[in-house]
């Protein structure tokens, strides 16, 4: 059982916002070895250039250091909070760094890789978004409608399987994140 305090701010149907006190120093995500991978669904890319968005298809996502690369020694921690809190298992984790000037709009996740490594239906599939530096202007998140600002660090997002969600940073500062991955 984990010793991090963590609770639940704000609950709706299928998500809720909730609060993990923050036991990490901003160096250990900050000097991450982070690098560009595309958006990985080609249908989404081609809907938001019709919808008007004339980004290049590199400002569609940010800059990422999953499990494939070296993470903050504290990554185990994080990933057994998941897994007790949520009651699930195998536990991906991708720290998310977002540039000036990038934007991700509205999606709902398909988790095509996920789901092929550990044979597990969407529907089952969860995430947890944690805001790892307290909000700067200009950075925004969206789900379900419902827009998300003024985050302090250790607030965090959890949904279900394909809940719309959207994330930008307008702003001159980096947001950092981390991305949580499991299924029932």
């Amino acid at each position: 059982m984990t010793d991090i305090k963590s609770s639940i701010t704000e609950t709706h149907e299928r998500w809720h916002k909730g609060y993990i006190e923050p036991f990490w120093s901003r160096i250990s995500y900050t000097k991450l070895d982070y690098h560009l991978e595309g958006f990985n669904n080609r249908e989404d890319l081609i809907k938001w250039k019709r919808q008007g968005y004339c980004h290049p298809d590199s400002h569609f996502t940010g800059m990422m250091c999953d499990m494939r690369k070296t993470q903050p020694a504290w990554n185990p921690k994080i990933i057994e909070w998941f897994e007790d809190v949520y009651s699930v298992t195998d536990v991906g984790t991708s720290y998310y760094r977002m540039g000036t000037g990038v934007i991700l709009p509205t999606h709902k996740d398909t988790y095509v890789k996920y789901r092929q490594i550990f044979d597990v239906k969407l529907k089952d599939c969860v995430r947890a978004v944690i805001y790892l530096d307290d909000w700067k202007p200009g950075h925004i998140a969206e789900i379900e409608g419902s827009p998300i600002t003024d985050w302090r660090a250790g607030d965090y997002l959890f949904w279900e399987s394909d809940t719309p969600h959207m994330a930008a940073n307008i702003g001159i500062e980096k947001r950092y994140t981390l991305q949580l991955t499991g299924h029932k």
